[in-house]
């Protein structure tokens, strides 16, 4: 089982980098876990609707170059579906269960993702209407992926 996570731009700060360490080397004992960032796509602070949208084909075109055909995909979307730990735990293992293996999470960047990388999902996923920073974002999903297994393990983790 493979599960990665693909985000547009490159996680700067040390500390989001040591927790998707640390959530990495937990999850090494359930599955093969992969970080992979694709440039985001230079622009100035002001644009009009064209340019977001150029923007956002450029950032999805390098994300659907990150992603293989056999790949269940699930984009995270402030739109997407909520459910809770337990919820998400029973839906990683079905997937496992009726074969995909090899889940791929798929985080935009801020102008969020563009309609070919939403229509290539296969389902989405919210943490809520809350904006997070998308350094962050890939933190709490590595932390929630990994509370998954554990309670899918009947681990106490998740109390």
């Amino acid at each position: 089982m493979t599960i990665k996570i693909i985000a547009v731009g490159k996680l700067k700060e040390s500390y989001f980098k040591a927790a998707i360490a640390e959530y990495a080397k937990r999850l090494s004992r359930f599955t093969k876990f992969k970080l992979i960032e694709v440039a985001d796509e230079k622009a100035p602070e002001k644009l009009s609707q064209a340019q977001m949208d150029q923007v956002m084909a450029v950032e999805g075109e390098r994300i659907l170059d990150k992603i293989k055909d056999k790949e269940y995909v699930i984009v995270l979307a402030i739109k997407g579906r909520q459910r809770a730990s337990e919820d998400f735990a029973k839906e990683l293992s079905d997937l496992v269960t009726y074969g995909h293996s090899d889940i791929t999470f798929v985080i935009g960047g801020s102008l969020g993702l563009s309609p070919a990388v939403m229509k290539r999902g296969d389902d989405t996923l919210s943490f809520g209407k809350l904006t997070l920073p998308h350094q962050l974002m890939r933190v709490v999903l590595s932390e929630q992926i990994y509370r998954a297994f554990m309670i899918n393990e009947g681990s106490p983790y998740h109390k």
